[in-house]
């Protein structure tokens, strides 16, 4: 295991040596990245020292192959530990800022961040601090939180670094997440379904595909091969996927059914259509005159997931219930009638957990019998904490050694 830990310039820096300390006693390899304000507290030597491995400083480092030293670092680390995170690297970190070597680093990093911030009480309660923190946590960051007590300028509050067993704690679960899939084909789906009524108009289902979307990268992360396949959205795809974008039930069965062999994992996150219509209108239906409406025929479309349930094999199969009203009803008969391994139900009438938000309430099913709560949280975070229950529960695949090599080649 190699975590990469960046030091930034606050006081708090000097706890860095014991970070290092713990992470190595822990049996992992520590390469240390330092800011220019970071060495106005603790030397690079200190570091050095601790890390067995150079302290690295500079915006353009080449190794001695002429490799640029930053992205040959990003290829074969598990973890970018951040500890303390200033204000300012927060900032940096979540406006896209890539002036020195740590944020440079992170702007190339794609594996799981962890930072722990530490500053001024008042910096901490800042807007602009908050509003940072609240975009790296929707990014998928682990936020280890700081906690209440003296502070170096003389006040007491909430901002002082957390306990170093705290932070390398936080660390250690998120680089074994770095691994955890390596080299396992993962299965997306994610966002709506369209069914045309004519060439301008379609019935369809409310999402965003942010749920889907958010499993898709957390997937990746863990260093899966992941396929997502999205009905229409206005999202980025995440990096490192193949996105295969469709419309319509039938063509989201097709990809489906393409990707599938090749998977050990399905994660059926997408808000897929139960009915069609029947006979849709080779041209655009004009209102007709004295009010009389218009009637369509709906027919049902195929069931996908009670498809891929049927056809499993040894592969895991994970469905998502969308409900109003109890979840739990209708979550049950879902993962028995479908086949499925496990369910991730909610209601979607909850405040927070409806269509068109950031976060997510849900409540997982295990055909095992196991039942896990997943409280409000942004969907990043829920998608991390979807695949660590299904690690927990045994049903995520085990990695390919082969896989985790040549990430580090």
């Amino acid at each position: 295991m190699r975590i990469i830990l960046g030091v930034t310039g606050g006081i708090a820096a000097y706890k860095s040596a014991e970070i290092v300390r713990a992470l190595r006693r822990a049996g992992a390899g520590v390469h240390v990245i330092m800011t220019a304000h970071a060495r106005e507290f603790i030397t690079p030597l200190t570091l050095q020292t601790l890390s067995n491995a150079e302290v690295l400083t500079g915006q353009f480092d080449l190794r001695p192959d002429g490799e640029i030293e930053h992205i040959h670092l990003v290829r074969g680390s598990d973890l970018l530990l951040v500890a303390p995170a200033t204000a300012n690297s927060l900032a940096k970190f979540a406006r896209g800022v890539a002036d020195d070597f740590l944020s440079t680093f992170y702007t190339a990093y794609t594996g799981p961040v962890v930072v722990a911030p530490a500053m001024n009480s008042r910096m901490w309660a800042h807007p602009s601090t908050r509003e940072n923190l609240a975009a790296l946590s929707v990014r998928g960051v682990t936020i280890v939180p700081p906690e209440a007590g003296d502070l170096a300028c003389g006040e007491e509050g909430e901002g002082r670094l957390a306990a170093v067993e705290t932070i390398v704690a936080a660390a250690l679960r998120a680089a074994a997440r770095g691994s955890s899939l390596a080299g396992a084909g993962v299965l997306v789906t994610a966002g709506p379904t369209r069914e045309p009524i004519d060439p301008v108009r379609f019935i369809g289902n409310r999402s965003s595909g942010r749920m889907g979307y958010a499993l898709a990268d957390a997937a990746r992360r863990r260093g899966a091969r992941v396929t997502l396949v999205s009905g229409p959205v206005a999202l980025a795809p995440p990096w490192g996927v193949d996105l295969v974008r469709v419309e319509t039930v039938a063509e989201m069965r097709e990809a489906v059914l393409a990707a599938w062999p090749s998977s050990a994992l399905g994660l059926m996150a997408a808000a897929v259509g139960d009915y069609r219509v029947e006979s849709p209108a080779a041209r655009k239906i004009s209102r007709q005159g004295g009010g009389a409406g218009l009637a369509l025929s709906l027919v049902t479309t195929p069931d996908i997931l009670s498809e891929l349930g049927a056809a499993k094999g040894h592969r895991v199969l994970i469905g998502f219930a969308a409900q109003t009203g109890d979840p739990t009803p209708e979550a049950r008969r879902k993962l028995a009638a479908k086949r499925c391994d496990a369910i991730l139900a909610n209601d979607v009438t909850r405040e927070g957990a409806g269509f068109d938000v950031e976060t997510n309430i849900l409540t997982g099913f295990a055909a095992s019998g196991a039942v896990r709560e997943f409280p409000l949280a942004p969907k990043p975070a829920q998608a991390d904490a979807i695949l660590d229950w299904l690690a927990e529960l045994g049903l995520l695949p085990q990695p390919h050694p082969a896989a985790r090599e040549s990430d580090r080649a």
